[in-house]
């Protein structure tokens, strides 16, 4: 006790640099050292007086001495958490007596730089999270996309992408994280699609009319990508996400089916028809013609969809009982065969001539996508 009144009594004349340097000791010997009740008492005063000190280098020294303890006094780190920027900083961006309302507090504030020391702490909170993705600003979100210690939820990923996903910076940051849900993933996906079709060069050189389609085509073969990326927990959350959208439209189904994506087909149709996930999996597997028909017909699939998707779906089934190896290039042609669009057949009827189109459209594609994997195999042997 002694002690800290002759620091009191040194203080009134030291230095700046002195006050800063005994501001650390004196923090540091409290944090660290086991004092008697009234010498921790003591020093308990000496800092809170320290908190009154004209230089905010003698607070800034204070602050980054007690911002990583548990034992540092709370009434003093909540001093040092309202004082200017420079001083708050260590105990926002570290401190582990801040609370989540404190934090949310702080980043309701809206200053860009507190946000963005709060989206950087070693552990973010869902509800901290929630508040950054909600109110925080740009650069605060790309901070706390950049977080791999930070909890985010669906929701506040999603806020994100509402809020600034036209901004590059934050779409960099999402699209390397893994923790970015199926739905989030392929609203990024259009985003950037959409940045592509509406840049000035991109529309100069291709005109606007023809960089939409590029962008739109590019976009649903992203889409059938990250499907084969995703888990089966999370079809459900993509496919209501592309219902809502407008996306899971019968030419989108038709690319799913072709490609084989059978476990994305079988959710879609349950959303879509409102049959029970069981029944339309079952029929999938082995049902008949005519239950299949009427599952297409029950989810808005017109009756010239139905052939050449059941015969796919009979292709896929031998795929997966072992009986024969075929792909996308096979399936999408023998869906050809069935409109009579192959060679050597009648040709489509007029009202099967867009799904005929559609349908050559993805056998080009998959024989392209083949003849590059072959290709590249080559080069590597």
């Amino acid at each position: 006790m002694i002690v800290v009144q002759h620091f009191l009594k040194w203080i009134e004349t030291a230095k700046v640099a002195e006050r800063a340097a005994a501001a650390s000791a004196l923090a540091r010997a409290y944090i660290q050292k086991d004092m008697s009740f009234d010498d921790r008492l003591a020093t308990e005063a000496a800092l809170t007086l320290l908190l009154d000190d004209a230089s905010a280098k003698v607070r800034a020294a204070l602050s980054e001495t007690l911002s990583l303890s548990h034992r540092a006094p709370p009434q003093i780190v909540a001093a040092l958490a309202s004082d200017q920027p420079d001083v708050a900083a260590p105990i926002i961006a570290r401190s582990p007596l801040m609370s989540d309302s404190d934090l949310v507090d702080r980043v309701a504030m809206g200053n860009c730089a507190i946000q963005c020391l709060v989206a950087s702490r070693p552990q973010v909170s869902f509800s901290v999270a929630a508040a950054i993705a909600e109110v925080g600003s740009l650069t605060a979100c790309i901070r706390l996309a950049g977080n791999p210690g930070a909890r985010i939820a669906a929701l506040s990923f999603r806020r994100m992408l509402e809020r600034h996903g036209r901004e590059a910076g934050l779409r960099a940051s999402l699209v390397r994280d893994p923790r970015l849900p199926a739905d989030c993933r392929h609203m990024l996906l259009t985003q950037v699609g959409e940045a592509l079709s509406s840049a000035p060069l991109v529309r100069a050189l291709m005109g606007g009319e023809r960089a939409e389609k590029i962008a739109r085509d590019a976009c649903i073969k992203a889409s059938i990508s990250l499907i084969e990326s995703i888990g089966q927990d999370e079809l459900p959350a993509l496919v209501e996400h592309l219902r809502l959208r407008g996306d899971l439209t019968p030419g989108f189904l038709v690319r799913v089916v072709a490609q084989g994506k059978i476990d994305f087909f079988a959710a879609a149709l349950g959303v879509l028809s409102g049959q029970g996930e069981e029944r339309v999996t079952t029929l999938l597997a082995g049902g008949r013609n005519g239950a299949l028909g009427a599952l297409f017909a029950k989810a808005g699939l017109k009756r010239n969809y139905h052939p050449p998707m059941i015969e796919a779906l009979r292709v896929w089934r031998e795929v997966a009982n072992g009986k024969r190896i075929a792909g996308a290039q096979e399936v999408s042609w023998l869906m050809l065969k069935v409109l009579g669009a192959t060679d050597g057949g009648t040709g489509p009827s007029e009202q099967d001539a867009p799904l005929a189109a559609l349908l050559k459209k993805i056998h080009l594609d998959a024989l392209r996508q083949n003849a590059r994997q072959q290709a590249l195999a080559l080069a590597a042997a």
